[in-house]
């Protein structure tokens, strides 16, 4: 086993995929000899070359629309957006198009496309360079949506979200990308993953995603120093949403924390405890609990921006406040 970064685990995968597989190509704004923004697709294009690597130009919606075109044409392209906000450029064609075909064509059509979605908070980049928009394409019939917290999942679902026939929206966080463990990635075929207990617990459970599973794995240790129990749960694919065994566990626990980096109204967090509270509601000993953003947009302000993002400690303070009930 070797130290992998989350970064290099992304890269490794899609790698992986091209050298399988002709038919995989990767685009996007700036991977070519840059690499990437954030470095991901540093060294693929001394590899495959520029038919397979291709640099756009900055349009998302043109070349989210060539990606599609492709899919539909037998390729099995990955775009990175190289900042989640501008994927609001292309949502017509997310949404109108790739979202649809499955259906529209009896399920005869094809659309093999994975949107890289970089986002998240915690740089101080600013309102427009910031934003967790996964909730939107989640409210999509036809998009799914992963957001793998670990570099072993980061690996295992880049591979599946490539072979999936169908669009995949995958979600990267910046703070995810430095983060190194130790871990085999080994190449494969596979369905896309559901949740994943990642601690077991039996005083209360905890539901994140992305970045902030990262936060709560490390307020868990906290949390056990202090005698208390944790049922960890990691989403990684956010839509379809896995809630089988989030149900279970707070049928064990009867108290449960949701922990998302999005703006608290009509996001991810208030779907997985709508779906609490009209499935396992008997079982609930305490209100579901949750954690986010508040509904402002992030400042470039480092405090005002910490202020905004939740934390361990924050983690720990809710997980305190629900066991005193």
């Amino acid at each position: 086993m070797t130290m992998v970064s989350y970064s290099e685990a992304i890269r490794q995968a899609m790698t992986d995929c091209m050298k399988q597989d002709p038919d995989v190509f990767l685009m996007g704004e700036d991977i070519g000899v840059y690499g990437g923004a954030f470095g991901v697709s540093r060294g693929m294009l001394a590899q495959f070359g520029p038919e397979r690597v291709i640099n756009t130009p900055l349009s998302e919606g043109s070349f989210v629309g060539m990606a599609i075109g492709a899919a539909l044409t037998g390729g099995r392209p990955i775009v990175e957006i190289m900042f989640m906000d501008f994927i609001t450029l292309a949502v017509d064609q997310l949404v109108n198009q790739a979202a649809k075909l499955h259906y529209v064509y009896g399920k005869q059509a094809r659309c093999p496309l994975v949107i890289r979605a970089v986002g998240g908070a915690g740089r101080n980049y600013g309102p427009t360079h910031s934003q967790n928009l996964e909730a939107w394409f989640c409210h999509t019939p036809g998009l799914k949506v992963v957001a793998p917290s670990s570099v072993e999942d980061a690996y295992t679902m880049m591979q599946e979200a490539i072979y999936d026939d169908n669009p995949v929206i995958f979600l990267e966080h910046k703070l995810l990308y430095p983060i190194k463990e130790d871990c085999i990635l080994k190449p494969g075929k596979t369905k896309l993953a559901g949740s994943k207990r990642l601690q077991k617990g039996g005083d209360i459970t905890i539901v994140s995603y992305s970045y902030m599973t990262y936060e709560a794995r490390a307020a868990v240790q906290i949390l056990q120093k202090q005698g208390i129990s944790v049922d960890l749960i990691d989403l990684r694919t956010l839509h379809p949403l896995d809630e089988t065994i989030i149900l279970e566990s707070v049928k064990n626990t009867g108290k449960v924390l949701i922990v998302a980096e999005e703006p608290r109204s009509c996001g991810i967090s208030a779907e997985i405890s709508s779906r609490i509270f009209e499935q396992v509601y008997d079982y609930i000993d305490a209100p579901v609990h949750r954690l986010t953003l508040p509904d402002v947009p992030i400042s470039a302000s480092p405090s005002l921006e910490k202020a905004a993002m939740p934390d361990r400690a924050a983690i720990v303070r809710a997980v305190h406040e629900l066991c005193s009930k």
